[in-house]
């Protein structure tokens, strides 16, 4: 599963869902390298 997380307030990453942390943030793996943020809201339109 591919998500996106943002890493301060201008900088996002998209990758592969590697486990969500205590603290609400996720990893996400980008080739070799792993990722930590605040996840990126998805809206759901009706």
């Amino acid at each position: 599963m591919i998500k996106t997380i943002t890493m301060g307030n201008y900088i996002s990453v998209q990758g592969a869902f590697v486990r969500k942390l205590g603290n609400g943030n996720v990893q996400v793996r980008v080739g070799e390298r792993l990722f930590e943020g605040r996840p990126v809201s998805t809206k759901k339109t009706a």
